[in-house]
């Protein structure tokens, strides 16, 4: 079963274990932004030979590689996501740790206006909001 990331890695000449390959598949898969352990979780689900450590060092190396993303939305735990096809920002519930990814028009027009204003051509951006749900 062949996917995007591991698409991206082969493009980047990085050698594909049968491991790395299966991590490739669980970040590919992901509809959250899991941290290393939930990424050995799902991993080991699909192979019984997984080691944490294995995890640790294919993220890192996808990282270098620039075919993830890591984040921190300040639960103290780095996350990793696929880097997305298109650019998109992050909103965190502070109580619960769900991610909403979401586009703005309007934020993103702002933040190259705001850019420009200060003699700047905007090249990459990240954008993270944290909330608390309202009740409402």
């Amino acid at each position: 079963m062949s996917n995007r990331l591991e698409k991206l890695c082969a493009e980047k000449g990085m050698r594909m274990t049968e491991q790395r390959r299966v991590i490739a598949r669980v970040l590919s898969t992901a509809d959250d932004h899991p941290d290393a352990e939930e990424l050995y979780a799902r991993a080991l689900a699909l192979d019984p030979n997984m080691s944490l450590a294995t995890v640790y060092r294919t993220v890192r190396l996808f990282e270098d590689a620039g075919v993830i993303s890591r984040h921190d939305f300040g639960d103290g735990r780095a996350r990793f996501e696929e880097l997305p096809d298109t650019h998109h920002d992050h909103l965190i519930d502070v109580k619960t740790g769900e991610v909403i990814e979401f586009v703005d028009e309007e934020i993103e027009t702002l933040q190259k206006k705001i850019a420009q204003k200060l003699g700047y051509r905007l090249v990459d951006h990240r954008l993270e909001l944290y909330g608390i749900k309202d009740k409402s």
